[in-house]
């Protein structure tokens, strides 16, 4: 399949999971369901790529384990909870058609986003080579820092003794953001396994946008704005440890 087709039809793959999950969302009384729909649409969108023989079975069995297990990992943390103050607040501030507003300001941003992100995954194609070999590799640590760091913190999360506390243990201790580091890592993996063909350099802004925005955009910088308000400790631990690249803490 030609990329001519394969990226309209990745489009087109996106836009259904989110529609759908949209329709879930509505059913359930809950738009945080689009969180379990970020993994699953990823990995939805390279076993797509795979069946119609654009994506080789390397580069799409290993964007399929990371998506199903961040699917399962972000549902099993939803699960119980009420609905993210995000979506809460967001809803809120609609005073005309919330529900479409959060349509398209949510669920169709991020379908767009997940197509954009998942651009490397319709290049990376068949064959293993150098490219393939070492993007494999870095996106290896991006899952080991991605899954270690969550089950770390829910750990972490699951005592009631560390109510109000910080985590700073683990990998913890060297980044503020593991998962974050780590969920970049695993897309500069996939981008390199797309090296290997041209044109797979070209869609170099895949990786920096998802880069982009874990670091700069709708991830760290929201969560540590609200890590500040509610926990006093928060900000010595910002003061001595890395906001996103793994580093040996600070000696205050």
């Amino acid at each position: 399949m030609s990329p001519a087709v394969a990226i309209p039809l990745a489009l087109a793959v996106a836009l259904f999971a989110v529609t759908a999950t949209f329709a879930l969302a509505r059913l359930r009384g809950r738009y945080d369901t689009i969180d379990t729909t970020w993994g699953a649409g990823f990995a939805l969108i390279a076993a797509v790529s795979f069946a119609t023989g654009r994506t080789g079975a390397l580069p799409a069995a290993l964007v399929v384990v990371w998506g199903i297990r961040l699917a399962v990992h972000l549902h099993r943390r939803n699960a119980g909870l009420p609905e993210d103050p995000r979506y809460v607040e967001m809803a809120a501030r609609a005073r005309r058609f919330p529900a479409l507003r959060m349509f398209v300001r949510v669920y169709l941003v991020q379908g767009v986003v997940m197509w954009f992100v998942a651009l490397p995954v319709l290049f990376a194609g068949p064959g293993i080579g150098v490219f393939s070999a070492v993007g494999a590799a870095v996106w290896a640590v991006g899952m080991f820092f991605e899954a270690v760091g969550d089950e770390q913190l829910r750990r972490f999360r699951a005592d009631p003794a560390n109510a109000g506390r910080v985590l700073d243990r683990g990998l913890w201790r060297y980044t503020r953001h593991p998962n974050y580091f780590g969920d970049a890592c695993v897309w500069w993996g996939v981008y390199l396994m797309a090296c290997q063909h041209w044109p797979g350099p070209l869609v170099v802004l895949s990786p920096l946008l998802m880069t982009w925005l874990l670091a700069r955009g709708t991830g760290k910088p929201l969560l540590e704005r609200r890590l500040r308000e509610r926990r006093p400790e928060y900000a010595a631990y910002v003061e001595r440890t890395s906001g996103f690249l793994p580093l040996p803490p600070k000696r205050r």
